[in-house]
């Protein structure tokens, strides 16, 4: 039995009513206990930095939301692709499994000083910083999912005269959707965060990272809010991208009836 679905209006109507609570709330507060604004701005006083400094706000918001996509999509393909690999070997997995775990047991703020060293100052590192966030939450549930697949169904395939490739396809890769877009969900998030380490620690074509360090360097709390709100934005904008790729690749989950691209697609 499915879940009752909920209806659209519902789904837009309670994060607006959410978002005006806590805005309501944080204005409330900072009024009430008359909090001085160099501790703590009002939500008009964020906005009021946001107009009068828009242009750097939205210019540093396109840098880091390009590092971000670029070092998101290149994460989330080498974790497919790695997953894969290990999947196919059992040699490949022994080896780089246990490799992978003791990586994450590094900070990613460590790895980022490093690859500042290595790499420069450029493109180069922050990429490779948001890849590396992503990359492991892919490599671990894309596995998971390929190894999860029932066996005896795999026997099946091989009887029915399937190769390699059309079991991969056909009975693999469907079992690896759900895992790896949870994966995606949770890097969304975090790769903003890596992003903005990666501009601390290596910035030279601004951001909101780095502008985010500049106001908090000038004890300028306005600034600091502002940042984080677009920062916010990002996380938000990056896990709706998600879902919407979700959504399109996976159509079953949510109608029916499949659509005939999505058909051609899955049966070629």
């Amino acid at each position: 039995m499915q879940p009752e679905k909920q209806p659209l209006w519902r789904s837009i109507l309670y994060p607006v009513i959410a978002f005006a609570l806590v805005i309501s709330l944080w204005w409330g507060s900072v009024e009430y206990f008359q909090v001085p604004r160099y501790v703590m701005p009002s939500p008009g006083d964020v906005w009021a930095h946001i107009m009068s400094d828009y242009a750097t706000l939205w210019q540093g918001f396109q840098v880091t939301f390009m590092e971000f996509l670029i070092g998101f999509v290149v994460g989330a393909f080498s974790g497919f692709f790695m997953a894969v690999l290990m999947d196919a070997s059992k040699t490949i997995r022994g080896v780089l499994y246990p490799i992978l775990i003791v990586s994450q047991a590094v900070p990613i703020i460590a790895i980022s000083a490093a690859l500042t060293i290595w790499l420069g100052f450029g493109l180069a590192p922050k990429l490779v910083i948001v890849a590396l966030v992503v990359f492991f939450p892919v490599v671990v549930n894309v596995l998971d999912g390929l190894r999860s697949v029932d066996s005896d169904l795999l026997r099946l395939a091989r009887s029915m005269g399937g190769n390699s490739w059309s079991i991969f396809r056909h009975v693999k890769m469907p079992a690896t959707l759900t895992p790896l877009f949870s994966a995606l969900k949770l890097s969304a998030t975090f790769s903003v965060t890596g992003a903005v380490i990666a501009e601390w620690s290596a910035s030279t074509s601004g951001g909101i990272g780095a502008y985010l360090m500049q106001a908090n360097s000038r004890l300028n709390t306005s600034g600091t809010f502002a940042a984080i709100a677009y920062l916010a934005v990002l996380g938000l904008v990056a896990f709706l991208l998600v879902i919407l790729v979700e959504y399109l690749v996976t159509p079953w989950r949510t109608k029916p009836v499949v659509p005939r691209w999505s058909t051609r697609f899955w049966q070629k």
